[in-house]
């Protein structure tokens, strides 16, 4: 009986997909030849055969024939009258090679070797588990919920390996039951009571970027780049993005043709709202993009504070600042600013005029670099010192005079 469960598990041991070959055969025989040591003191006259493909194996012991009045060593001897019994035409000095059954090493010497065969594999397959994860920190993985717990659900990849999704890892609005599929990002392996614990998330920022680079072929190709990613997941995201290549537009790829690339991710994300924007290094910009869907009218900005002032209309505020103060929340840690939300009195909006107006006296292209730096009207401009001015819009000294001149007359 224990022969057979022996062989049952040598069997089964073939069949492990994460253990290879010459491993496998490595440790099979190391298990056979720690068996051979204890019971006989030695190994080096034993051979041991594996075949792998089958799940069987065979030791063969050779021993030396001796005269029988110089016989001692009955593991690497055999006396000339017991040789002879095997074959008789064996003379002294020769070499008896007989195979030895698993049967005669009795039976605690079996379970002794069952359970050290077990043991091994199952530390190979812990290891190799634990590095085959260790490796993929940051993809995405697609598995099988296998139970559902109050802190946890139990996932299995298409091996059959448990992963460990926590509660604090899901999406607030995520319900699963057992079977369904899910997809999620390696988020942390470590090593647990000399057991791989593999954690996945559905929350970490990596899985939002793998989910942009599976939608958008611009990314994994490189063209586009993701600088930054800021979320509160299942609510609000900013994705802050370039491109290298001038002809392509990073967020009209992102979203694509109606919305078609970015609704995908969305769904995934339980209908987390996801605003795409381009980066830039001009941070007055960048901080009236990263506010969007919010309309700008000024900003003032403390750059040793890391702080911004940004003024919005009335009607613009709430949007600035967003369901739950997502928005502005984001915006902040997207752009690195502390950013303070001022609301523009009517009074004020009534006296102000948009720069679009002054089109008949100021060039298109220099309103358009006014309102890169996010003034938008001429108070928004008058209210920027001189030589800031000239420093933020990169423009002549007597070009930003001029502008300033014409800016004021409409206020006289």
């Amino acid at each position: 009986m224990e022969n057979l469960n022996l062989i049952d598990t040598f069997s089964e041991f073939k069949e492990l997909k994460s253990i290879d070959r010459p491993t496998m055969m490595s440790v099979l025989e190391d298990v056979f030849r720690n068996m051979l040591i204890k019971l006989y003191g030695s190994d080096d006259n034993f051979d041991i055969i594996i075949n792998i493909d089958k799940g069987d194996f065979e030791i063969w012991r050779n021993r030396e024939v001796v005269e029988d009045e110089d016989f001692e060593d009955s593991n690497r001897q055999i006396s000339l009258t017991d040789a002879r019994k095997i074959d008789e035409d064996y003379e002294v000095g020769e070499e008896v090679t007989a195979e030895v059954k698993l049967s005669e090493f009795g039976r605690r010497a079996i379970l002794a070797l069952r359970q050290n065969l077990t043991s091994r594999i199952m530390e190979l397959e812990k290891n190799n588990l634990y590095n085959k994860y260790k490796d993929r920190i940051g993809d995405i993985i697609t598995g099988e919920v296998y139970q559902v717990w109050k802190k946890e659900i139990l996932v299995l990849d298409d091996e059959g390996n448990e992963l460990a999704l926590p509660k604090t890892e899901q999406i607030p609005s995520d319900f699963y039951r057992k079977g369904d599929s899910i997809r999620a990002v390696v988020f942390k392996v470590e090593m647990k009571n000399n057991s791989p614990q593999i954690i996945l998330s559905r929350v970490a920022n990596a899985f939002l970027e793998r989910l942009f680079e599976l939608e958008v072929p611009e990314i994994f190709d490189g063209l586009i780049t993701i600088k930054k990613i800021v979320r509160i997941p299942g609510e609000r995201a900013k994705v802050a993005v370039e491109s290298y290549d001038e002809r392509v537009d990073p967020v009209g790829a992102c979203v694509g043709m109606k919305g078609s690339r970015i609704h995908g991710i969305v769904r995934e994300l339980r209908n987390e709202n996801i605003d795409v924007i381009n980066f830039t290094n001009n941070t007055q910009l960048f901080i009236q993009r990263a506010l969007s869907p919010a309309k700008v009218s000024s900003i003032k900005i403390d750059e040793e504070g890391k702080r911004a002032d940004v003024y919005l209309k009335p009607n613009e505020v709430s949007l600035a600042i967003g369901k739950g103060g997502y928005n502005i929340k984001l915006a902040s840690q997207l752009t690195g600013y502390e950013i303070d939300v001022y609301r523009e009195t009517e009074t004020e909006d009534e006296e102000d005029v948009t720069l679009d107006e002054f089109v008949d006296e100021i060039d298109s292209w220099i309103i358009d670099t006014l309102k890169g730096i996010g003034c938008d009207t001429a108070k928004s401009v008058l209210e920027i010192p001189f030589k800031e001015l000239v420093k933020r819009t990169d423009l002549e000294e007597e070009t930003v005079k001029e502008i300033i001149r014409i800016l004021k007359s409409e206020f006289e």
